[in-house]
């Protein structure tokens, strides 16, 4: 039977993790080729191991999606290894919290470069397997649908308080989103982004288990405070969070031929909150 993804080439950065290791695996699962990509090489190979030995298709591309040369990369490693490229996920990321007052340039930059710049960068690496590929195929008979999935949040749909710097990132991805669904539309691209509520992971884990990453050797906390978390559950009407299998599955209709005629949208997770 035809899997959904069947004959399609992913990236999915941060994918060693959380949401992104469950769409890397439901996309492979479905047919899809996929390169995982995560700062850390250990959960990228991870991923690619659990992926082939389920008889899927994948490869790890390990590196700082903030670096010059990251997207470059990565789209070139697609390319060699499978010929092209349908689907761009922009997932990775992380939060650096403050209040509005004592929040400095750093951290303000360091949500602007992982949020915007690097899903920007991304996307104009990948103009020639998206723009100039569905050229050739509009001569042929008919351009092949390919996506752009922005990952946002609900921080940048509703804004959030001790969070200007991600927030504002997330909301700007939006416009970003949209923008390209007008720019490439004509060659069958389908830009569409997904803001999550809570979803559980390192992001939302408790504070004493969600650890921590390094930024410029400085250590930036993960997670969120318990009696924060206690709270999420009375304000969601389905009372828990979601999990990331829950969250991959929309990203898996925004790649899929099911939301074909779908553009320029953003589907909010929530729960129902």
């Amino acid at each position: 039977m035809e899997k959904m993804l069947d004959g399609k080439v992913a990236i999915i950065t941060g994918s060693g993790r959380g949401i992104g290791k469950a769409a890397a695996m439901l996309f492979a699962a479905e047919g899809a080729k996929v390169v995982v990509s995560d700062i850390d090489p250990a959960p990228a190979e991870e991923t690619v191991a659990e992926i082939k030995a389920a008889g899927g298709e994948a490869i790890a591309y390990a590196g700082d999606a903030t670096a010059d040369d990251f997207a470059e990369g990565i789209v070139k490693a697609a390319v060699d290894a499978w010929g092209g490229l349908h689907i761009i996920v922009n997932n990775a990321g992380y939060t650096w919290d403050g209040v509005v007052h004592k929040m400095t340039d750093k951290q303000w930059d360091a949500m602007m470069a992982i949020h915007l710049r690097t899903p920007f960068r991304l996307i104009r690496a990948a103009a020639p397997y998206f723009k100039d590929a569905a050229k050739k195929e509009m001569a042929e008979g008919g351009p092949v649908a390919r996506k752009i999935i922005n990952i946002s949040s609900v921080s940048g749909t509703r804004g959030n308080a001790g969070q200007i710097n991600y927030s504002s990132a997330k909301s700007g991805l939006l416009g970003m989103t949209k923008t390209m669904a007008q720019e490439w539309g004509r060659y069958n691209v389908q830009s569409n982004a997904v803001a999550y509520g809570w979803v559980e992971t390192r992001l939302t884990a408790a504070k004493e288990d969600a650890g921590a990453v390094d930024r410029d050797g400085e250590k930036v906390a993960l997670g969120i405070p318990d009696a924060q978390r206690q709270m999420m559950k009375m304000v969601i009407p389905m009372g828990r969070g979601g999990t990331p299998e829950e969250a991959a599955g929309v990203i898996l209709f925004l790649a899929s031929p099911l939301s074909n005629y779908v553009s320029g949208q953003c589907i909010e997770m929530t729960g129902g909150m």
